[in-house]
């Protein structure tokens, strides 16, 4: 009788085992559902993309602009040193992105009202020329915007507002150029207020920190939010505008994801020489 007991609370035990085991596999299986739902997800599909162009007419450039940077907000960040849409000779790689392609992709579907459309405004406006496609593949991403300071120099990414934002300073330039103007931080602070949403912004490096002939480093857009004070009372001022930027913050074979912060805050927690700005019409 007592090895009856024994073995009976033997396989109690083993049945409580296997079933622990089986709510541990179901949690792993779902989680690794998630995951994969939610790496795959970052990537409109060309009827979401559809809906929203419809939504968004009647906005002004900027305004479509910031909405398309933002919609890619928690996008891990491309960690291929040339660009996964230029290795995979491709126009659309949204599932991972870096601050370049994050400006071009936000632009192209901001300036088209079709998901096809935005395909031919990039191939206009990525490349020096005119970008060419064959079966599918881009033949010369060779021709491509590889620096900053090129989009900006080629009125392809908006016009150069710079100097109408404040006072700018002179750095030393790269490539032919003796001289790069921008502006500093503490004048784009001052004059933070002239920013408007969907401005292209440009972070220039200090000259002596840079290891390549490129001169920017970094480049963002920009996100105004006007929010009711929450102390206003009376006749004080009852509304609060808020600057960010939503960037691709991340590096070359590390990684990151796109985010979006005050750019008070970003502009405090670094260190370039100063700013360039372009604004669409």
């Amino acid at each position: 009788m007592g090895r009856a007991i024994e073995v009976r609370g033997q396989q109690s035990v083993v049945r409580r085992r296997l079933f622990i085991l089986f709510i541990i596999s179901c949690i792993l299986s779902t989680a690794s559902y998630i995951l994969f739902f939610i790496s795959v997800s970052y990537a409109l599909t060309d009827e979401q993309i559809s809906i929203y162009q419809a939504e968004l007419k009647g906005k002004t450039a900027g305004e479509k602009i910031a909405f398309w940077a933002e919609s890619f907000l928690g996008t891990p960040y491309d960690k291929d040193p040339l660009g996964e849409y230029v290795s995979k000779a491709t126009i659309t790689a949204d599932e991972r992105v870096d601050c370049m392609y994050l400006t071009f992709r936000s632009v192209e579907l901001a300036l088209s009202n079709t998901p096809e459309e935005a395909i031919q405004t990039a191939l206009d406006r990525r490349f020096h020329s005119m970008g060419i496609i064959k079966d599918g593949r881009v033949l010369n991403y060779s021709d491509r915007f590889d620096y900053g300071e090129d989009m900006i120099y080629s009125g392809k990414w908006g016009r150069e507002i710079t100097s109408e934002i404040g006072r700018t300073i002179r750095i030393k330039g790269s490539r032919g150029k003796d001289f790069f103007d921008v502006l500093t931080y503490e004048e784009l602070m001052r004059r933070i207020n002239r920013l408007e949403s969907g401005d292209i912004i440009f972070f220039a490096e200090h000259p002596d920190k840079r290891t390549t002939d490129a001169i920017i480093k970094h480049m963002g857009i920009i996100k105004i939010e006007v929010r009711r004070h929450p102390s206003a009372k009376g006749g004080a001022k009852s509304e609060v505008r808020e600057v960010y930027l939503i960037h691709a913050s991340g590096l070359k074979g590390k990684g990151g994801v796109v985010k979006k912060v005050l750019l008070k805050n970003y502009l405090n927690s670094t260190s370039f020489a100063g700013v360039k700005v372009t604004r669409f019409p």
